[in-house]
């Protein structure tokens, strides 16, 4: 095996990492409790190993380089790699501790996955838990990353280093204030559902997405009055007669109850899309998180074959199924 002329020093390259993120040679100094001297010499002794400038002055800041920013990137994989190693002899070892990194977008993270970590918690107390929950684009940088062990999210990853299964049903159901004029009307033609306004998450979405091709190629469009940030937004909005939405049908167990909002009958819903879990397509996951995968595949909570109050019980169990996603 070939060796490069010059060996990066750990010690220097987690220093590296604090200055690069708190962008200051004085903060980084106080965080990891050493002089700002010290903190000075190995990074110019780093800059001197690998024949490159890390950062650079603008003004009274500092910010990276193109070299500082590649050294950053490899510098989190040169250290994901060592906890692997580590966690695989903690695997070898077959101990249940550990600790599990989980990211999931913004609908999973609030209605999916903390049903599944509460599961988990009870079967292996001594496993520590972190659970991020953010935007699909960050989900996915961590993953890329290797911050993270899993990703639970809705939309597929078009990332050739990722693999995702699809584990879990997700219904997407057309929603109401109870006195819409369509609640209690039997399966609603499309053209007449695309004549209301409707309320939306952002682009990127892939509620939104599904929504909007499946609308598409009926040969319709629809008229979007509002853009929101969450499914708790809409929700809202939607209870005070703002507008129509589409939304995972997970999301609004409480409002169904309480009779905040009412689900619409529509011809060709639910949608059928999936969560999946995601990971690297080449990467040794930690006991915590292959037995966490096994539990995700293992239960459905029996949300599958939901019946939510429609004229044919048939089609409440096997809705208007999308293709399946690739795998």
């Amino acid at each position: 095996m070939h060796y490069p002329e010059y060996s990066l020093n750990l010690h220097q390259l987690r220093v590296f990492q604090m200055v690069a993120r708190r962008m200051s040679f004085s903060r980084a100094a106080e965080d990891m409790i050493l002089s700002q001297p010290a903190v000075s010499l190995h990074i110019k002794n780093l800059e001197k190993a690998v024949g490159l400038a890390l950062f650079e002055k603008i003004g009274r800041q500092i910010r990276l380089t193109e070299a500082g920013e590649h050294l950053l990137y490899h510098s989190h994989r040169v250290f994901t790699v060592l906890q692997e190693t580590h966690e695989a002899m903690e695997a070898l070892r077959g101990g249940d501790k550990g600790h599990l990194r989980v990211a999931a977008d913004t609908t999973a993270g609030v209605y999916v996955v903390p049903e599944y970590l509460g599961i988990f918690r009870r079967s292996f107390p001594n496993v520590d838990i972190t659970l991020d929950v953010t935007n699909r684009a960050n989900v996915m940088e961590r993953l890329l990353l290797r911050e993270i062990d899993l990703a639970v999210i809705g939309q597929f990853p078009q990332e050739k280093e990722l693999i995702a299964i699809p584990f879990l049903v997700n219904e997407l159901v057309v929603i109401a204030w109870p006195d819409h004029r369509l609640v209690t009307r039997k399966r609603v033609p499309l053209t007449e559902l695309a004549a209301e306004t409707f309320l939306m998450r952002e682009t990127g979405s892939g509620t939104r997405s599904t929504t909007e091709k499946f609308f598409s190629d009926a040969g319709l469009s629809i008229q979007i009055g509002m853009e929101l940030a969450s499914n708790s937004a809409i929700k809202k909005a939607v209870s005070n007669a703002l507008g129509i939405a589409v939304v995972p049908r997970r999301a609004i167990d409480l409002e169904l109850k309480t009779g905040e909002l009412a689900i619409i009958d529509v011809q060709g819903f639910p949608r059928i899309r999936h969560w999946h879990i995601v990971q690297m397509r080449e990467r040794f996951l930690p006991p915590p998180a292959i037995k966490f995968k096994e539990l995700l595949l293992k239960h459905d909570f029996g949300q599958t074959t939901q019946k939510i109050g429609y004229e044919n019980p048939e089609i409440a169990q096997l809705p208007n199924q999308e293709s399946m996603d690739p795998l």
